[in-house]
């Protein structure tokens, strides 16, 4: 298994602006991210998820996210599960709030005193969830909890490698991008595979080949007709790795 960078929570909050829980969610994990738990928190943009981003989208499947809905329509909730894994935990704000009895916010842009109320409540909420989720070990590869002891904190890639796909928000997996049957594939984690091939000595061989493959099959869906095309562009691609030339565009 392939150590990724030390562990935080992400969340992903609703970006409605029709309601004011739609604000009252970006407000609460604000406040999370700032305030209460800015160490252990990085926020993944909804609209940079749904649009393709690389990088928030592996973030989500490599660790826990929270999601903070508006609404019955849980779209930041859905979309993750859509696209990378089904939330770690999700609230959503209508409901958090009539269990706190608090009543209805009013205000889009700025709320009023049971919007604020409500941010409050919202925030604490999540920064209790990073708290237990922060104790527990989560499995990339099932998208779950796992029992055992808590993930490595690993060795970050360098930032020279220009290989991590990211947006300004903070959040971001190592990917790379290789060419197989003639098209670009973004290839989840594979510097630090990479990396940590090279650090036990692995050299190229069709050994290795397959072994990278069944790594990389881990961390990202690849079509059983592809699997040795596959191979034969890891391979390459490590070669390049391990001779320091630039990857293959």
């Amino acid at each position: 298994m392939v150590d990724l960078p030390k562990k935080k929570v992400g969340i992903i909050a609703c970006s409605g602006e029709e309601i004011p829980e739609g604000t009252i969610t970006r407000l609460a994990a604000l406040k999370v991210l700032e305030q209460l738990r800015p160490e252990e928190t990085v926020t993944l943009c909804l609209p940079l998820f749904l649009a393709g981003g690389e990088g928030d989208r592996a973030f989500a499947r490599f660790y826990p996210t929270i999601a903070i809905d508006g609404c019955e329509m849980r779209c930041a909730a859905r979309a993750t599960a859509l696209y990378s894994a089904k939330p770690a935990a999700s609230v959503v704000i209508r409901e958090l709030v009539a269990q706190n009895g608090i009543v209805q916010a009013e205000g889009k842009r700025r709320l009023d005193e049971s919007g604020q109320r409500a941010v409050k409540v919202a925030a604490d909420w999540v920064a209790n969830r990073v708290d237990e989720l922060l104790d527990k070990r989560w499995n990339r590869l099932t998208g779950s909890f796992a029992e055992s002891e808590l993930i490595q904190i690993a060795a970050q890639v360098p930032e020279e490698s220009g290989q991590v796909a990211t947006c300004s928000c903070g959040s971001g997996i190592p990917v790379q991008k290789i060419h197989i049957n003639g098209q670009a594939v973004t290839v989840v984690g594979l510097p630090l595979i990479f990396q940590q091939f090279q650090q036990e000595g692995k050299v190229s061989s069709d050994v290795t080949a397959r072994q990278l493959l069944e790594v990389v099959k881990i961390y990202n869906a690849v079509p059983q007709e592809s699997e040795e095309a596959y191979a034969t562009a890891l391979l390459r691609e490590y070669s390049a790795f391990c001779a320091g030339k630039e990857p293959d565009r």
